[in-house]
């Protein structure tokens, strides 16, 4: 594994890591995930170099954190990087427009959870703390300007992030002026290249670190999905791919499905295009079973995408807006 400087916070982490989300389960999460498959998968990535775990409470009402604690107790000398993030109060992915800092993200309330994250990862300090949704307006709120500090002045987290909304890549550059942002996770992506065009200049010039998430498009760059595709009730893909959004991402790579180079799957083409940034500290793919951690965790060799290939997949940028349906 190749490892990446994180940010200011110098740590260095590997380049490919892992996304939590989908091996949580629960209520409003994925279906389909075995969980002895799943910690048979999260100690392989150990294994093989993986070092970043991005989880959250919400992934499974802390299940996800729970499975990244009994991970880390196996692994006590690892090098194991722990980021797990606040859930809203009022549970709105993303946030209401026009809603307050203090009634999101409540003293009360980030207090509560990070007590919950403390206990389930089993840790007495979080490497990396992230604020679950965000709206640059409160970039310059006394309460959470002095939140985020005393997160870290307590000695309860090492470092304080912020997960962008979906396709909102400059809803956090106000917040990257304040200098107490240590991370950025975004949605980046060979259909999601819109972090290029801001985003990734600042947190270069304030030596934020960033955190591609959804390197996939939720299944899309898989190339498994067609237009007949559905999941069990309860399963969020259903409430995100709607038929409108499904044909639309079906078609997308199907366009795609052509330029992927002999000997490489889409999901591989689909990382390396990612990695191919500098910016990019790490990209946090959800892996389910041991085969997706041997396969994505193989991109991680160094070799770049020819240019003539990079320019082709500059093609394929589709820019979207947030909807009723994006979450």
């Amino acid at each position: 594994m190749r490892l990446r400087r994180f940010g200011r916070t110098g740590w260095q982490v590997g380049e490919i890591g892992y996304g939590m989300w989908g091996i949580g389960g629960g209520p409003g999460g994925w279906t389909g995930g075995d969980e002895d498959s799943g910690r048979e998968a999260l100690r392989l990535a150990v294994d093989q170099g993986c070092t970043f775990f991005d989880t959250a409470w919400i992934y499974g009402r802390g299940h996800s954190e729970l499975l990244l604690g009994e991970l880390r107790a196996e692994y006590p000398d690892g090098a194991i990087r722990i980021a797990t993030k606040i859930p809203p109060l009022d549970r709105n992915w993303p946030t209401r427009p026009g809603a307050r800092f203090t009634e999101v993200f409540p003293d009360a309330h980030v207090a509560k959870y990070l007590a919950l994250s403390l206990k389930n990862l089993g840790v007495q300090r979080i490497d990396l703390m992230q604020y679950h949704v965000w709206d640059d307006s409160w970039a310059a709120d006394d309460e959470w300007l002095a939140q985020a500090a005393r997160m870290k002045e307590r000695g309860l987290v090492e470092a304080v992030g912020i997960s962008v909304n979906r396709w909102e890549p400059s809803n956090v550059l106000a917040a990257l002026e304040t200098g107490l942002v240590d991370s950025v996770q975004v949605i980046y992506n060979i259909f999601d290249q819109a972090p290029e065009d801001e985003l990734f200049a600042a947190c270069t010039r304030h030596d934020v670190a960033v955190i591609a998430r959804v390197p996939f498009d939720e299944g899309t760059l898989t190339g498994t999905l067609t237009k007949d595709t559905r999941w069990p009730e309860g399963d969020w893909r259903n409430s995100y791919f709607v038929p409108a959004n499904l044909a639309a991402s079906v078609a997308r790579a199907d366009r795609l499905r052509p330029v992927v180079p002999e000997g490489m799957t889409m999901p591989q083409l689909a990382l390396r295009f990612i990695l191919q940034h500098p910016a990019v500290s790490t990209v946090i793919p959800g892996m389910r079973t041991p085969a997706h951690v041997r396969a994505n965790l193989s991109v991680s060799d160094g070799v770049a995408l020819p240019a003539e290939l990079m320019d082709e997949l500059r093609s394929h940028r589709w820019d979207r807006v947030p909807t009723e349906w994006s979450q």
